[in-house]
C-alpha cells in the first residue's frame, strides 16, 4: 500500500469512520459501478444523499474528496452504486477501486469493527496467544492485520477463514491460519529418505 492510501486510512480510523464497499467495476454507461461490500446493511447505508469519504491515491483528482449517493440497487445479484457527478462511464473509470468511508453511527453491525478497536488485542492459536494486533492495513483486496509476536511482525489476512472471531470485550482476536504464518515450516531432508527425483 502506498503512503498515501495509508495515511487516507490512517485519517478514516482516527475519525473513527467505517469502510463500508469498494468500487470494484465501471458498470453500464450512465457512471453506475459494481460495488463490493463490507457492509451488512447496504439498503441503509447506501440510501440516496449519504456520504462517504473517498480513500484513492494521492494522485488521483478524488483525493481529499467526499462523493454522495445518488442511487443503489442490486441488479442480476451483484450491489450497484450510482454517485452524484458521475453521470458516464469514462467519469467511473476514474473512481475504480475507491474505497468508501463512512462516519461512525450509534447503529452497531454485526461482524463491523473499527481499526482502533482492534489494535493491542491478543491474538490467540489454539488457546495459546501468539501476538498482539499492532495495526491494521487497508489494502484494495481486503484489511491485513500486522501482528507481532516475540521475534517477528506476522501479516495475517482479515478474512474470516483466518480469523473466525473477534472478541472486543475479551480482548482477543481467535485466528485459525494456515501453516508457515506464525512459524517456519521444516525443510524436507532428501538425504533421510526423502522423495528424489526418479531416474530413467
Amino acid at each position: 500500500m502506498s503512503a498515501s492510501m495509508s495515511r487516507m486510512a490512517d485519517v478514516a480510523a482516527e475519525k473513527n469512520q467505517l469502510r463500508v464497499g469498494r468500487l470494484l467495476k465501471a458498470h453500464g454507461l450512465k457512471g453506475a459501478f459494481k460495488l463490493e461490500l463490507y457492509t451488512d446493511a447496504p439498503e441503509r447505508r447506501f440510501t440516496p444523499g449519504a456520504e462517504f469519504t473517498l480513500q484513492v491515491p494521492e494522485a488521483s483528482s478524488w483525493h481529499g474528496k467526499t462523493v454522495k449517493v445518488r442511487e443503489y440497487r442490486v441488479m442480476n445479484g451483484n450491489s450497484v452504486i450510482f454517485l452524484e457527478g458521475v453521470d458516464d462511464r469514462s467519469a467511473a473509470e476514474t473512481l475504480v477501486r475507491a474505497i468508501l468511508w463512512m462516519d461512525e453511527d450509534s447503529e452497531a453491525e454485526d461482524d463491523a469493527w473499527y481499526a482502533h478497536q482492534l489494535v493491542g488485542l491478543d491474538v490467540v492459536r489454539d488457546d495459546v496467544v501468539v501476538g498482539q494486533v499492532l495495526r491494521v492495513e487497508h489494502l484494495p483486496a481486503q484489511d491485513l492485520l500486522i501482528v507481532k509476536t516475540e521475534t517477528s511482525e506476522v501479516m495475517v489476512p482479515f478474512v474470516a477463514a483466518i480469523v473466525p472471531t473477534v472478541d472486543i470485550a475479551a480482548g482477543r482476536i481467535m485466528v485459525t491460519p494456515p501453516a508457515g504464518l506464525f512459524e517456519e515450516l521444516p525443510v524436507a531432508d532428501a538425504s533421510a529418505g526423502g522423495p528424489t527425483a526418479a531416474s530413467e
